[in-house]
């Protein structure tokens, strides 16, 4: 339990430095105006997905995969994870008119649960030994 606390509390940590990185786009674009909510947000995502691969990897969870196999396992949980930033963006912005940095604040603890445990479980999980 100890060590699922640990590997929590520093996904947490580089989810702030990551999270930093997205809204960061996410505000820029659209207080800019050069883009709405949902595009903005996916081009921030895409910022902070590459910031949180190379931090998670070496401090949340110290994995010893190969970066040839925690790559593409890592751009698979990103893409489920920026489809479901697209979605709820989407539907809280759009259908619910709600304002742009709460929905993105509700849609931000949603993702980090299933990135959370996709990464764990299985982007860096330990290698089988053959």
């Amino acid at each position: 339990m100890r060590i699922l606390a640990r590997q929590f509390s520093a996904f947490v940590v580089v989810g702030v430095l990551a999270a930093i990185a997205h809204y960061g786009v996410l505000i820029g674009l659209v207080e800019s105006q050069m883009m709405g909510p949902v595009a903005a947000t996916l081009l921030g995502f895409i910022a902070g997905a590459a910031v949180s691969y190379l931090l998670n990897r070496r401090f949340s969870f110290t994995s010893e995969r190969p970066h040839r196999e925690a790559v593409w396992r890592f751009g698979i949980v990103s893409l489920v994870g920026f489809g479901l930033t697209g979605l709820i963006m989407g539907v809280l912005t759009g259908h619910f008119h709600a304002p742009y940095l709460p929905a993105q604040l509700l849609t931000t603890g949603i993702v980090l649960f299933w990135s959370f445990l996709a990464n764990r479980f299985w982007t860096f999980s330990t290698p089988p030994v053959p």
